[in-house]
């Protein structure tokens, strides 16, 4: 049986502020063509199915739309419900669809009884776990102890294992959780990395596969316990993973081979580094011009509309940070002492040199400077030079 693991599509989410449904139908699209060329059997979709409980219309279409091509593939879809979907709206009309091969787990014990696909070696049991919250599951089971998601998923896989001792045969578990073995800087958005949420990997010792999901870059925790990472980028601390999915084989026995498949990456992700004029006009970023970036000036002054200079040369410059590559140490001296026995053209070319990391008064504000004040300008270049307030 061949098995396709995925997670945390996210239809819906924005990157920073930006739709990302057209690149998401993309790459979705491509995952059926892999399930059509490699003859994927079931296609296993653990978690974050939607970015929101309340999806759109449009991100309805758009899961509606991938369920009816895989299943035009042959393939059966298993998935379960994340922390970011509403299990009562993703669960909707389950049974009907389920009909049709294409089987949503949402309910809180709906794992207790597994979803049974044969090939030629028998039965392949998958116990589909959603995302559960110990806060809302905890009244279920007045006698077990559930404060964390050790302990929840902890019960979970006693049960799966009761039960596939009964059965029988080969499985595979899909959870969404924060398991242990995983960098905390890979950990979705918002879970915390340590304390209530952390599982220990060993809790899910017995299926032949378990198909993580909940964070977003590719991990493996040991052969056979993996997370798949989203479709998409999501952040800009994801630029360098891949995206794709793990090929599961199984044979008569279990596990026989897992192979990694890349999905296309629609906009790629840039941090680009350097002086604005540099970014804005220098031909080594020329390549990077279609590309989602964030921009790292190090100007020795924040430039004025720096963004808007960015994104004539990149539209989708979409971050900009300023990290002067030159900085200078401030006075430990009071502003009183500072000040002190200063003259007020003094007094403002100090202040600037102060707020502009040590970068004075041009000539023009000079002048523009002893307008103000009234004074002449070349008195006031020559009281003001060197000044440090």
């Amino acid at each position: 049986m061949k098995i396709l693991h995925t997670s945390d599509w996210h239809i819906g989410r924005t990157f920073h502020t930006h739709q990302t449904l057209d690149h998401l139908r993309v790459v979705l699209d491509a995952l059926v063509d892999i399930v059509r060329e490699r003859q994927v059997d079931v296609v296993a979709v653990a978690g974050d199915i939607f970015d929101s409980a309340t999806p759109s219309a449009d991100s309805y279409a758009l899961l509606s739309g991938t369920l009816a091509r895989l299943h035009a593939t042959g393939a059966r879809v298993v998935m379960t419900s994340g922390n970011h979907d509403s299990a009562t709206r993703l669960g909707f009309q389950s049974e009907w669809a389920g009909l049709a091969g294409i089987h949503v787990v949402t309910g809180f014990d709906q794992y207790r009884t597994p979803i049974s696909i044969d090939d030629e070696h028998g039965p392949v049991h998958f116990y589909g776990i959603p995302f559960l919250e110990p806060a809302l599951v905890r009244h279920h089971y007045p006698d077990e102890l559930l404060k964390t998601h050790e302990q929840v998923l902890g019960l979970a896989m006693r049960q799966v294992r009761a039960d596939l001792a009964d059965r029988g045969g080969r499985s595979v578990v899909l959870s969404h959780c924060f398991a242990a073995g995983v960098a905390a800087s890979d950990v979705e958005r918002d879970i915390s990395a340590g304390g209530l949420d952390l599982v220990p990997v060993s809790v899910f010792d017995g299926p032949d596969y378990v198909a993580l999901g909940h964070i977003h870059g590719r991990a493996q925790i040991t052969d056979r316990v993996r997370y798949s990472g989203a479709p998409l980028h999501y952040s800009f601390a994801e630029a360098d993973k891949p995206r794709g999915g793990w090929l599961v084989e199984l044979d008569a026995t279990g596990l026989a081979e897992t192979q990694w498949v890349d999905l296309p990456i629609p906009r790629r992700l840039r941090v680009l580094t350097g002086e604005l004029e540099t970014l804005a006009h220098d031909d080594d970023f020329t390549p990077f011009e279609n590309d989602w970036v964030a921009a790292v000036l190090t100007d020795r002054v924040r430039p004025l509309d720096g963004m808007r200079t960015l994104q004539k040369r990149f539209p989708h410059c979409v971050a900009l940070e300023h990290r002067p590559t030159i900085t200078q140490t401030a006075e430990e001296s009071t502003y009183s002492d500072r000040v002190k026995h200063k003259s007020d053209p003094e007094i403002v070319a100090g202040f600037l040199e102060f707020v502009r990391n040590g970068v004075g008064l041009s000539a023009f504000e000079r002048e523009l400077v002893a307008e103000v004040l009234g004074q002449n300008p070349d008195a006031a270049a020559e009281t003001s030079a060197g000044a440090t307030v």
